[in-house]
C-alpha cells in the first residue's frame, strides 16, 4: 500500500519521496519490478535507488541509506469483539494468528512457530488475512500499522472497516529508507540534497499529514 503503481502518487512513500527531491529541485522517475528485482537493478547501478529497505549490513555494502522516510509500526490487528491483550509470545497461546507467507516477523514470534508454541496460519496475501479476521476463521493478524488501516479501506466498506481495532502495544518499530546505490557517482551529494528536503518536508507537517491521507484510504483511486 505505501509503494504501487495503482494508486494516488504511486503511494505515500512515493510521494514523501518526490516531495522530499522536489524541494531540492530534484525529478524523480519511477520503475516498478518486483522487490528482488528492483533491488538488483539498484544494486547494479542501473537505476539509481529503490525504495523503501530497513537497514542492514549486506545491503550497507552497496548502498547509501537516507535518514528514515517512514517508521514502520506493526501491531496486531482484531475485531472489537475479541478480547485480546499481550506482553510476551507466550500471551498468543490459544489465538488463531493469521500471518503472511515469505513475511519475516520478530524472532521470537518465528522461533514459537517454527516450535508449535503457538497457532499460525499463513495465507500468500495480506488481504487475506483481513477477510479471515472479518469472518471471524482467525483472532489476531500482525501488519503495519499505517499499511494496515490502508488496506481496510481499499478493500472493506465503512461498516465493515468500524468492526475491527489494533493493540497499542507494537511487534515491531523499525525505520525504512531509500537507498541510493554506491555505483551512481553522483549519489553521494543526491543523499545530502535529499535528506535536506525530507527534514524540511517532515518539520512543515507533510509527511504526518500525508501519512494519516493514507491511513484514511485517500490515496485509493
Amino acid at each position: 500500500p505505501f509503494l504501487s503503481e495503482k494508486i494516488l502518487h504511486y503511494g505515500v512513500v512515493s510521494r514523501i519521496i518526490t516531495e522530499a527531491f522536489g524541494a531540492e529541485g530534484i525529478r524523480v522517475e519511477y520503475g516498478f519490478f518486483p522487490w528482488k528485482r528492483a533491488f538488483l537493478l539498484a544494486q547494479k547501478g542501473k537505476w539509481d535507488g529503490s525504495a523503501v529497505w530497513s537497514f542492514s549490513e549486506n545491503r550497507d555494502q552497496y548502498f547509501y541509506f537516507s535518514n528514515p522516510v517512514i517508521q514502520s509500526k506493526w501491531v496486531f490487528f482484531h475485531l472489537k469483539t475479541t478480547k485480546f491483550d499481550w506482553k510476551t509470545v507466550d500471551d498468543l497461546k490459544g489465538f488463531r494468528i493469521g500471518a503472511t507467507l515469505e513475511y519475516e516477523y520478530k524472532k521470537d514470534f518465528e522461533d514459537a512457530e517454527k516450535a508449535g508454541k503457538i497457532n499460525v496460519q499463513r495465507v500468500p496475501k495480506d488481504e487475506q488475512n483481513f477477510e479471515k479476521l472479518l469472518r471471524g476463521r482467525i483472532d489476531i493478524f500482525p501488519q503495519d500499522l499505517d499499511a494496515g488501516y490502508e488496506m481496510l479501506n481499499n478493500i472493506f466498506s465503512k461498516e465493515d472497516i468500524q468492526k475491527f481495532t489494533h493493540h497499542p502495544r507494537p511487534i515491531k518499530d523499525s525505520p525504512f529508507h531509500l537507498i541510493l546505490s554506491k555505483e551512481v557517482e553522483r549519489n553521494k551529494e543526491m543523499l545530502v540534497r535529499f535528506n535536506r528536503g525530507l527534514k524540511h518536508l517532515q518539520e512543515s507537517g507533510k509527511v504526518d499529514q500525508y501519512l494519516m491521507e493514507s491511513r484514511r484510504g485517500d490515496y485509493k483511486k
